[in-house]
């Protein structure tokens, strides 16, 4: 049964993690199946956990995010943790993006509420902006707005920037970012994929109403 905001001191609840493979995913799903605060875990996927993410607290739900519709139950948590995302470069096209980065989280947002979830936790992107000029930063305000509107009790939206950790496939920009990032202002300074995790599981149990936004600098210092 879902919570009400501001009352999980002493009650364990169950989370939905999209984006459970990811980088951020992955640091959400250790700190989750490790946390005696969580009931269950529900790792909804497209491709299968690595062995080591699995655990007793962890369920993997294995589906087409097309077709959310046909597990129901899945979505029948307290708090769902958002951790989708893709370049236009992976995807193939800014379409193919707008899917991944728009279209799944918020249909997993509306199917999720549905079933009774009440604290929503997105992770976004530094720039974050519906009327932003530039392509990927416009999607990702258009998903903070959007998600805002759905009637959550709790949102709570973390826009890190640059992502720091152990990537599937390395990149240049990331790879230059760890020698001269410390040279940019807190707001832009790269942040590890670990800090924004603990951010949200720290969000998630303080479960303040409203809207909560986690700007970089405080990403950046969590533990």
């Amino acid at each position: 049964m879902a919570t009400e905001p501001g009352t999980d001191a002493g009650t364990r609840w169950t989370a939905l993690l999209a984006g459970a493979t990811g980088l951020i995913g992955r640091e959400c799903l250790r700190l989750l199946a490790h946390d005696s605060g969580v009931n269950e875990v529900r790792a909804l996927v497209r491709r299968p956990l690595a062995p080591e993410s699995i655990g007793p607290r962890v369920r993997e739900c294995r589906t087409d995010f097309d077709r959310l519709d046909e597990h129901p139950d899945w979505l029948r948590v307290d708090k769902v943790f958002c951790a989708l995302g893709t370049t236009i470069r992976q995807a193939g096209s800014r379409e193919a993006f707008r899917r991944v980065d728009y279209a799944y989280p918020l249909a997993i947002a509306r199917a999720a509420l549905a079933q009774g979830a009440r604290h929503f936790l997105l992770v976004s992107a530094l720039g974050a902006n519906a009327g932003s000029g530039t392509f990927y930063n416009r999607v990702k305000g258009e998903l903070e707005d959007a998600v805002q509107t759905l009637g959550y009790a709790s949102v709570t939206i973390a826009r890190p920037s640059l992502l720091l950790g152990d990537r599937d496939e390395p990149r240049l920009g990331v790879e230059i970012a760890k020698g001269i990032g410390w040279l940019a202002p807190p707001r832009w300074r790269p942040v590890r994929a670990s800090q924004v995790a603990a951010a949200l599981v720290r969000a998630a149990h303080a479960n303040a109403p409203g809207t909560q936004v986690l700007e970089n600098a405080v990403l950046r210092s969590a533990a």
